[in-house]
């Protein structure tokens, strides 16, 4: 028997994703929202224009979060994970390419994906 989900299920939880209004490098994953201050490396304010959904690269649906430049760094350490919230919600986090910063400087964090596949 087939399996099938509609692409508006999908988008509900990727919809939800696009709420968040920061992004923050840390160097840990972060178990919820209050535990994000214990790792946060950099943060960076997010807004419904920073997310951009789509068909998923192989099938499903994605949502883009752009790409963010300059994005001040208030602790040292290496980043190793990013989270999305909506400054009550842990939304989202993911593992990034590892990234040593220093406090005082800089990093940009690149676009990536949220993908959530067909079912098969």
């Amino acid at each position: 028997m087939a399996k099938a989900v509609d692409n508006t299920v999908l988008d509900a939880a990727l919809d939800k994703i696009a709420t968040a209004t920061r992004a923050s490098l840390c160097s840990g994953q972060p178990a919820n929202f209050a535990g994000i201050a214990a790792v946060a490396l950099a943060d960076v304010t997010i807004d419904s224009g920073d997310f951009t959904k789509a068909d998923g690269d192989t099938s499903g649906r994605k949502v883009t979060v752009a790409a963010q430049s300059g994005v001040t760094v208030d602790a040292t350490g290496t980043g190793t994970h990013i989270a999305l919230d909506d400054g009550t919600t842990l939304l989202y986090v993911t593992t990034c390419s590892s990234t040593a910063v220093t406090s005082g400087g800089t990093v940009d964090l690149g676009a990536w994906d949220v993908e959530i596949a067909d079912p098969s």
